[in-house]
């Protein structure tokens, strides 16, 4: 738990990609309470701008929060996606990138259900909307082409759980270029859900790395210290024409404070072409 960056910014034709599920502001906080958002907000602060990713696919962000993201950021950053809800508000799983590096083509945003296309949708035993963000890019320093999805599966239903894999694998199955997944799936590597989405096209980025920068440590620490070996339920999957040089999970703490309930995974990613 060092005060370096664990990536950092990096040179083409790498990319920094890091999925992070900041916790969203909740009301009624104690002042002393790790979850109280205006505690958090500079931690989040020195913990992204140390990281400086290319990508950032974020899970549970209010709308404020989001804004605080692209205030911390800077403005050589975009984003796209929106809340899940009918009107558009609501928890987001935001995907910032770096227009210095990624030019963005196209994004869609879908509801985990049976009616994708419907915002607000529910199905599958999941009782508040769930949703993935897809986004096009071509990287300006090697001209390929890539996907990235962010999804945020359903905390209580497995039944959702399995049917939100499903729904994933079948997007990444579907395009021909390389492709990133970034989420919180709020399920284990023994889980159903990962058997779906590691028996198609995708594979686990902690598994396949080429150098593991830091333990295994669990992904929810709901602010605790977190546990080598523990559950990772935050997961980054990739497609095989995508190198994962390094990963990480980010287990830092400022003041012995953590910015989040989760520990955000990154990796130092190399393309190839799709075929």
């Amino acid at each position: 738990m060092t005060d370096a960056a664990l990536i950092g910014p990096v040179d083409p034709p790498d990319l920094h990609v890091m999925t992070y599920n900041i916790r969203r502001r909740m009301a009624h906080v104690p002042p002393r309470s790790p979850d109280l958002w205006t505690r958090r907000q500079p931690l989040l602060t020195q913990l992204l701008q140390r990281e400086s990713p290319t990508i950032l696919g974020t899970q549970e962000a209010l709308p404020d929060q989001v804004e605080f993201v692209s205030d911390v950021l800077g403005s050589d950053y975009s984003r796209v996606g929106r809340g899940r809800n009918a009107d558009g508000d609501g928890e987001q799983c935001a995907l910032f990138f770096d227009t210095r590096r990624l030019t963005l083509h196209d994004w869609t945003q879908r509801a985990l259900s049976d009616s994708p296309r419907v915002p607000g949708s529910r199905s599958w035993g999941n009782m508040l909307p769930r949703v993935v963000v897809s986004a096009d890019f071509t990287d300006v320093a090697t001209g390929i082409r890539f996907s990235v999805f962010n999804a945020h599966f359903d905390h209580l239903s497995r039944s959702s759980r399995v049917r939100s894999a499903r729904m994933l694998n079948d997007l990444v199955e579907a395009t021909d270029a390389p492709a990133i997944v970034l989420g919180d799936m709020n399920a284990g590597v023994r889980s159903e859900p990962y058997r779906i989405l590691t028996g198609g096209p995708l594979q686990d980025a902690w598994t396949v790395a080429n150098t593991r920068l830091t333990p295994a440590w669990s992904t929810y620490s709901g602010y605790r210290r977190p546990k080598e070996g523990g559950k990772r339920i935050d997961w980054m999957l990739v497609t095989e024409s995508v190198n994962v040089e390094a990963v990480a999970i980010n287990a830092a703490r400022f003041g012995g404070a953590a910015p989040s309930d989760h520990e955000p995974v990154q990796a130092r990613l190399r393309l190839s072409p799709g075929v």
